[in-house]
C-alpha cells in the first residue's frame, strides 16, 4: 500500500469512527431522566438514535413510513453514506416518483441500536467517558423498536402509516406491528421470518467467532488499544456475504472463472474470480462498519423469537389486531426461505389478521429485496397505494 492509500484509509476510517458519537445525520438524544430500557433488565442512558427524513410530514402527521435497516445498514436508506460516499442502499425503493413516494410520504430511517453510525452502540461513548465495547448490554430487536418507538414519539407522530424493512428490517417491522399494534396502520415485512433459525446463528456464530480469534480484537477493547480486528471481520463478512446470494446467481455471476490469470497457480491466492470477489466484499465492509457492532447486531438477531412470550403460538401473537400486511418472500432466498413467511402467513390468518402475502420468483437469493426485481417495486407501490385509500389519505385518489 502506497503512502497516499495509507492516508486515506487512515482518513476514512477516522471518518467511520467519528459516525459513533457524532454523524452525519439528525441525532435524537435522551439525557439521564429518559432511560432506555432493555430486554435484558438493564437499561442505557443517556443514549441517542441517528436518523434521516425524507419527504415532508403532513399536517395531521398521517404520512410517516419508518424504514427499519437489514443487519449492516444504516440511516442513509436514500442518501449518499458519508463514510462509502456512495448512494443510500435503498435508492430504488424510496425517493420522489419511487414505489416510497417521497413527494407523498414523510419516511424516517434511524440506525439501529447498537450499530455504529450515530445510535448508542458498542462504539459510542458511554457515561463514563469510555468507549463502550463490551460493556454494552447485550440488545434484542425488541429494545431496537422501542428506541424507534421513542424517537417516533420525540418527532411528535403518534400513529405510523407504515413500517417497512427486509430481513433483520422485516424482523423489526413484524416487532412493531406485535409490540405497538394500535401505531401501525400498515406493515410491509421482506424476506424475513418470525424468529432466527438454528441455521442462520449457526452462521453468525461462525462470524463472531472469526471476529474474537483476530487478535487486534484485543478482548472488545480495540478502539482503546489503536487497533482494527480486520482480519476477522472481513472473514465474518465473507462467510455472511455467501447466505445473502444463491447458488444460481453465483454460478451465473463466476461460474469457476479464474481471475486475471490463464492457469491456476498451484497456491493459495485467489485463483478463482469468486475468492476475489468476497475478499474485495470483506475488505471494503471493514471500513465502514464497527466490529463490536457486529457482534451485538447479529446477537439481537439470535435472540429473535417473537412468539416465545406467547407459549410459540404465533398467532397469539396478532390476535386482534388491526394492522394490514404485506409478506414478501423471494424463491432462491434460502436464509429466509418462504416457508418463514408463510409461517407468519398462517399466523396472520389465524389470527384474523388482513395480510397479503407474494413469492416473488428471482434467482438472487437473499440481497433480492435490495436489488432491481421490478416485481417486487409493483408490489410494495400497489400495497402502499391500496392501504392509502383504506386510510382515507387525502392524495390516496390521485393514482
Amino acid at each position: 500500500m502506497s503512502a497516499t492509500d495509507a492516508a486515506e484509509t487512515d482518513a476514512q476510517e477516522r471518518l467511520r469512527r467519528g459516525q459513533a458519537d457524532h454523524p452525519a445525520s439528525p441525532v435524537m438524544r435522551f439525557g439521564p431522566d429518559r432511560p432506555l430500557p432493555l430486554d435484558s433488565g438493564a437499561a442505557i442512558a443517556p443514549w441517542q438514535i441517528a436518523y434521516q427524513t425524507y419527504g415532508r410530514l403532513n399536517a395531521d402527521r398521517s404520512n410517516a413510513i419508518l424504514v427499519c435497516h437489514a443487519l449492516t445498514g444504516d440511516q442513509h436508506v436514500a442518501s449518499d453514506n458519508p463514510v462509502t460516499g456512495k448512494p443510500g442502499w435503498w435508492t430504488m425503493m424510496i425517493g420522489p416518483g419511487r414505489p416510497i413516494d417521497t413527494d407523498r410520504w414523510f419516511v424516517i430511517c434511524a440506525n439501529v441500536l447498537g450499530g455504529c453510525m450515530g445510535t448508542t452502540g458498542p462504539a459510542s461513548t458511554g457515561p463514563d467517558g469510555r468507549i463502550y465495547g463490551l460493556d454494552l448490554p447485550v440488545l434484542t430487536i425488541g429494545d431496537m423498536v422501542r428506541a424507534q418507538a421513542m424517537l417516533v414519539d420525540a418527532l411528535g407522530i403518534g400513529r405510523l402509516f407504515a413500517v417497512v424493512g427486509g430481513s433483520m428490517g422485516g424482523m423489526q417491522v413484524l416487532q412493531w406491528a406485535a409490540a405497538y399494534p394500535d401505531r401501525v396502520f400498515a406493515a410491509v415485512c421482506m424476506a424475513s421470518g418470525a424468529r432466527h433459525s438454528s441455521q442462520n446463528i449457526a452462521f453468525h456464530e461462525v462470524g463472531r467467532q472469526a471476529v474474537m480469534a483476530d487478535p487486534d480484537w484485543c478482548g472488545g477493547r480495540y478502539l482503546d488499544a489503536g487497533t482494527s480486528p480486520k482480519k476477522g471481520l472481513a472473514v465474518a463478512r465473507m462467510a455472511a456475504h455467501i447466505t445473502y446470494m444463491s447458488g444460481q446467481s453465483l454460478h451465473a455471476k463466476f461460474g469457476r472463472n479464474l481471475q486475471d490469470r490463464e492457469r491456476l497457480t498451484f497456491g493459495f491466492d485467489a485463483d478463482f474470480q469468486i475468492e476475489s470477489y468476497l475478499r474485495h466484499q470483506g475488505m471494503t465492509f471493514v471500513d465502514r462498519f464497527d466490529a463490536n457492532s457486529y457482534l451485538y447486531v447479529t446477537r439481537a438477531m439470535d435472540y429473535f423469537d417473537l412468539a416465545a412470550a406467547r407459549d410459540g403460538a404465533l398467532s397469539k401473537v396478532f390476535q386482534g389486531s388491526r394492522t394490514r400486511f404485506c409478506i414478501v418472500s423471494f424463491t432462491s432466498d434460502w436464509l429466509f426461505p418462504t416457508s418463514e413467511s408463510r409461517a407468519v402467513v398462517h399466523a396472520l390468518n389465524a389470527a384474523g389478521a388482513s395480510v397479503s402475502f407474494v413469492e416473488i420468483e428471482s434467482d438472487r437469493g437473499h440481497d433480492s429485496f435490495l436489488l432491481d426485481i421490478p416485481e417486487q417495486f409493483r408490489i410494495v407501490r400497489g400495497f402502499l397505494t391500496g392501504a392509502a385509500r383504506a386510510a382515507g389519505l387525502a392524495f390516496a385518489g390521485r393514482d
